[in-house]
């Protein structure tokens, strides 16, 4: 059990939150999260890059000059690897990257990497009904009061997309905005702090926990 306190838009504490998720043991926990990282990231690889053959170059089907006589290196093809222009040896073709995880283990390695950021947590109330129109600036000042200063990396995750909100975080360095059923593990670890808001956390607790 994870206990938080909760501030309003003006960084005033206004309540108490709690939050409770199944996380793997001590021991394997590190491993665990590591792998989904590493899997993530590797799956978002595109793995199109592609080099041509000396077989799939174009041209080299006449030899260029004979094999004896001449003075010069016997050559068989001007699409040789050796030549200018010529095919590329064990170059780079298409291939998928991609790793497969458990989804039990993936949900796992989810709420381990979430909760081990309890301390740089920030739960606020829904602010959305704050900004009437879009203000990026507004919306900066609130984060810092809230305890996050601007050149720290801030993940804000709320409950479902607001477009007064989105429009306000699209544009700042630092700030990344994503909803509380679309968390991943490189997200959660990349960013100094986490501002959540309070049916954010409540939604993460449902969606998330077995």
């Amino acid at each position: 059990m994870v206990e938080c306190v909760v501030k309003n838009w003006q960084g005033e504490q206004v309540g108490q939150k709690s939050f409770d998720l199944r996380v793997a043991k001590e021991e394997t926990a590190a491993h665990v999260v590591h792998r989904a990282l590493v899997r993530q990231l590797t799956n978002a690889r595109q793995g199109t890059a592609s080099t041509k053959t000396r077989s799939e170059v174009r041209g080299g089907g006449r030899k260029p000059w004979r094999q004896k006589g001449t003075g010069r290196a016997r050559a068989g093809s001007i699409r040789s690897p050796l030549w200018r222009g010529g095919g590329v040896i064990f170059g780079p073709k298409p291939r998928d990257f991609n790793l497969k995880m458990n989804r039990k283990e993936r949900r796992l390695a989810l709420r381990t990497a979430f909760t081990s950021r309890a301390e740089d947590l920030i739960v606020v109330e829904d602010f959305s009904e704050q900004l009437a129109r879009p203000k990026t600036k507004e919306l900066v000042s609130a984060i810092a009061r809230w305890g996050s200063e601007p050149e720290q990396k801030t993940l804000l995750i709320v409950s479902e997309r607001s477009e007064n909100v989105y429009l306000s975080a699209r544009n700042v360095e630092n700030l990344k905005l994503i909803a509380a059923d679309q968390l991943n593990v490189y997200d959660l670890l990349h960013a100094d702090k986490i501002v959540v808001t309070a049916s954010a956390l409540e939604k993460i607790q449902e969606v998330y926990s077995d």
